[in-house]
């Protein structure tokens, strides 16, 4: 592709172009090289080292010094992701944005489950990496939940050439504020909630939820829809910037208008619920656990329904839908009390997983938490207080503690919950609740959910809650005999 063609400006001279980068050690002959700032350095530094090793042309900012044609821009992340977007110019034909602090995964997840029952080739994009339903073969692993543009970009023509037409998609306050999602040909858009998270990167909660709005405020298309839990925090902000641009807006939940949850009572194998929808009510049975989950399948069936499909075909398949892993997932039972492992990892998500399961326990309920190190130190007794306030019994454990000390970082979360047992060992404080579990309690492990990981210092250690469970889990059942 010429240079004009991907910068969409006239260039002279025009180089082929071969490849984009931002990062100067894997350019090779022919492409070009971005030069974006960052928070330690401007990648202008790295513009010499380009160039030496054949870059055709360079994105920067103005006033950056090259021999080579330069395309100035004082966005240069916005630009370069509209220039991936040009050198891979495949998409899925609809493409759904979804943010929110809490359950993007399960609501991409469950619209492209619906998607595929309903016969058409779909997929998600997130925190699970990049997968089309029933495509056996397809998978991309991803390093963050809204991947760089050059590598999304990529990734999105790979899922249009293998045949994707639906796509649900998270999209991160950290992809948006960075404009990696720019490009993306949204024509839905959805919400879930906004509650504290991430404020180790944002400069407070405003510019927090700024970045979410640019889902709805600038990428989705002007003929598009949104897609709002009226139950998630900030649902009102987010439903009057589809108002202000005209777009079509489908509100969900017990507050929405379009698919308004009437009920929903748990019990041991999930949820019964009944929606009104599209004139009609439909009662069924929701396999999965946790009442926050009824409002992501309304806000994945809002979605779909979204993309053209009847709600009277739609609103039949939730009954089918498969929970997303490490999100509430169901480890086994012990003892006659059930353990499952879960992502939450803020304080709204701590407090809204253990209301949620607390419907399902018969009697106690047992939580093992930790946080993140280098990360929003706020909320980590904040977390600490919603273990408590929602839990019987919390065991506080290291998390990812990077390059913090971990004891410090459990001290502030036992700041929020002084009463919390400090077992430093992930697998051992899993281990200790599995085996203080009686009949009728449930275990909650919280925090890491489907992570295969625990970062310690500068290593990343192999760990997996779900497998750490069910070692509990079988080290329990030989102790007690059976």
């Amino acid at each position: 592709m010429k240079l004009s063609d991907l910068a969409d400006e006239a260039v002279s001279p025009d180089p082929q172009i071969a490849g984009l980068t931002a990062d100067s050690r894997a350019v090779e002959e022919g492409f070009l090289f971005a030069a974006l700032p960052g928070v330690s350095f401007d990648g202008a530094r790295f513009i010499p080292q380009a160039e030496e090793k054949g870059a055709a042309a360079v994105l920067a900012r103005p006033g950056a010094e090259t021999r080579l044609p330069l395309i100035a821009d004082a966005e240069p992340r916005k630009r370069l992701a509209e220039m991936a977007a040009r050198f891979f110019p495949r998409q899925p034909e609809t493409i759904a944005g979804v943010t929110g602090t809490n359950g993007k995964t399960s609501v991409a997840r469950f619209a492209a489950q619906i998607w595929a029952m309903l016969g058409e080739a779909s997929g998600s994009l997130g925190t699970l990496g990049a997968v089309m339903e029933g495509a056996e073969g397809f998978e991309r692993k991803l390093v963050h939940t809204t991947p760089e543009p050059v590598f999304l970009h990529g990734v999105l023509n790979d899922m249009a050439r293998a045949g994707a037409t639906r796509l649900a998609m998270e999209v991160s306050s950290h992809g948006l504020a960075q404009h990696r999602a720019d490009g993306v040909r949204f024509s839905i858009a959805a919400f879930t909630n906004i509650t504290q998270d991430h404020l180790d990167y944002h400069e407070g909660f405003e510019d927090y939820f700024a970045a979410k709005a640019r889902l709805f405020s600038e990428l989705v298309a002007d003929n598009g829809t949104i897609v709002v839990n009226m139950d998630g925090a900030g649902a009102a902000r987010v439903k009057a910037i589809g108002e202000r641009r005209s777009l079509r807006v489908l509100t969900t939940g017990a507050a929405g208008d379009d698919l308004r949850l009437v009920s929903a009572k748990p019990h041991g194998g999930g949820l019964d619920i009944e929606v009104a929808g599209g004139g009609e009510r439909v009662a069924l049975t929701l396999p999965l656990v946790g009442g926050f989950q009824a409002e992501n399948a309304l806000v994945a069936a809002g979605i779909v329904i979204a993309s053209g499909a009847a709600v009277s075909d739609v609103l039949p398949l939730l009954k089918r839908l498969a929970g997303a892993p490490g999100r509430m997932e169901f480890a086994g039972a012990v003892n006659g009390a059930g353990v499952y492992v879960d992502y939450a990892h803020t304080p709204d998500a701590i407090a809204t997983a253990l209301k949620a399961i607390r419907a399902h326990a018969e009697k106690r309920l047992i939580v093992v938490l930790g946080a993140g190190g280098d990360r929003d130190k706020a909320k980590r007794p904040l977390m600490g207080k919603a273990a408590r306030d929602h839990a019987d019994s919390v065991i506080v454990t290291d998390d990812n503690p990077r390059t913090e000390d971990p004891a410090s970082i459990r001290a502030a979360v036992r700041e929020g919950a002084p009463d919390a047992i400090d077992i430093g060992d992930r697998g051992a404080a899993i281990e200790k609740a599995v085996a203080m579990a009686e009949p009728g309690d449930i275990v909650l492990i919280a925090g890491k959910g489907h992570e295969t990981g625990q970062q310690v210092g500068k290593e990343v250690l192999a760990f997996n809650d779900m497998e750490a469970a069910k070692a509990a889990m079988a080290k329990r059942i030989k102790e007690l005999g059976r």
